[in-house]
């Protein structure tokens, strides 16, 4: 048998998106989760999310709640990430992403692979509208065609390819241990204060003896983003890649332009940035060098080994940012918002295990990173029949 080019309406059983209204809010029950809260492995990470009400979960229409073999995909903003559901876990989101439910006509994990090709993206990409948040319609969605195999082709590339997010995901989950280790231990040094040495140390408005409350900008450098020609920019790896702010979670890029711009735009891996639209994203770089696009920026701190320690400080000024701040259409994160931020700065050595921290999750993210690169390799090929199975 062929492969059949097929609508993607005609692969699933339901196409939907989530609420167009704001969910109630909640201190605690179901996970509300946005495009900011997909990972590098493309899944959802439900450690710093809000909640909504169990009630308001129970009341939404089964389209709407992802079971189990479900692919999620975002449609607004930061479009064209696909989420593979491996699982039933109960949670809300809104119209920013999408829900696709399989039918008998293709493996769940086979769609979630076309998707999350180049191919898809470019067809993602060409139908989404709009200027400040560019949004693929459902509509748009549910006409994309697809080459869809035999069902036995189809379990066999799965197989090849998930072989691949398995080793992925074993270095995802190491990550998270070292990020909820790096969390834990900030809050215990920096915010309890409860450091080696603090039942010794005089502690005066907040601040222990030989500390300071430093502003931001005196211990990093900042660099914004260049205003490069939106039309230059290309998913086909033509130029230099580019950090957008839909990068930024992932801290990778397929993102590329072919102008030119002053090399202090150039991030490199391990630098720390910031989106400054909509979702303030905060996430260390692991991707290769690349220009830094507007409404992006880095924090480069003047103390190399402060790196881990800095991502751990700026996560709440940041967040509290993003909560507070109001756009004509989305937030925007400014100059004058960054230049008020102060961290609390104490002796170099309560930096170190940060840093070990960081330096070994940045070796994770490379190997996951060279990891997707063989994986996105083979995908086009098998995708397209080139080899064969």
């Amino acid at each position: 048998m062929s492969w059949e080019i097929k609508k993607l309406s005609e692969c699933c059983a339901s196409i939907a998106d989530g609420d167009h209204q704001a969910p109630p809010k909640a201190d605690s029950g179901i996970p509300f989760v946005t495009i900011s809260n997909i990972n590098s492995t493309n899944q959802f990470d439900f450690t710093n999310t809000m909640f909504v009400p169990q009630a308001y979960y129970d009341g939404l229409d089964s389209k709407r709640k992802a079971q189990k073999g479900d692919v999620l995909y975002s449609v607004v903003g930061s479009f064209g990430i696909p989420v593979y559901m491996r699982e039933t876990v109960p949670f809300v989101f809104q119209r920013h992403i999408a829900i696709l439910r399989p039918n008998d006509a293709i493996l769940p994990q086979f769609l979630y692979y076309t998707m999350l090709s180049r191919d898809f993206y470019m067809m993602a990409d060409a139908a989404a509208l709009g200027a400040a948040q560019r949004t693929v319609s459902l509509t748009a969605l549910r006409n994309m065609k697809i080459a869809v195999p035999p069902m036995d082709v189809q379990k066999k590339i799965v197989d090849i390819l998930s072989a691949y997010d398995d080793l992925i995901e074993n270095n995802q989950k190491q990550i998270k241990l070292l990020e909820e280790a790096s969390q834990r231990l900030y809050k215990e040094w920096f915010v309890d204060l409860r450091f080696p040495g603090h039942e010794t140390t005089p502690i005066t408005d907040g601040i222990p003896e030989g500390w300071k409350r430093a502003k931001l900008i005196d211990i990093v450098k900042v660099q914004y983003g260049y205003a490069f020609d939106g039309s230059l920019f290309n998913a086909n790896g033509k130029g230099v890649p580019i950090v957008r702010i839909r990068n930024i979670p992932a801290g990778t890029t397929a993102d590329y332009t072919t102008e030119e711009a002053d090399t202090q735009y150039i991030v490199h891996n391990g630098d720390i940035l910031v989106g400054m639209d909509g979702e303030f994203h905060i996430n260390s770089w692991s991707g290769p060098d690349a220009y830094l696009v507007q409404r992006t920026c880095s924090f480069r701190p003047n103390n190399p080994n402060m790196k881990g320690y800095l991502l751990q400080a700026i996560y709440e000024p940041i967040k509290y940012f993003e909560s507070t701040v109001v756009g004509a259409t989305v937030a925007h994160l400014g100059k004058k918002h960054v230049d008020t931020i102060t961290v609390l700065t104490g002796p170099k050595e309560l930096y170190v295990p940060f840093q070990q921290y960081f330096e070994r999750r940045q070796l994770l993210l490379n190997q996951n990173r060279l990891l997707v690169e063989s994986r996105d390799r083979l995908l086009p090929k098998l995708m397209n029949g080139e080899i064969e199975v």
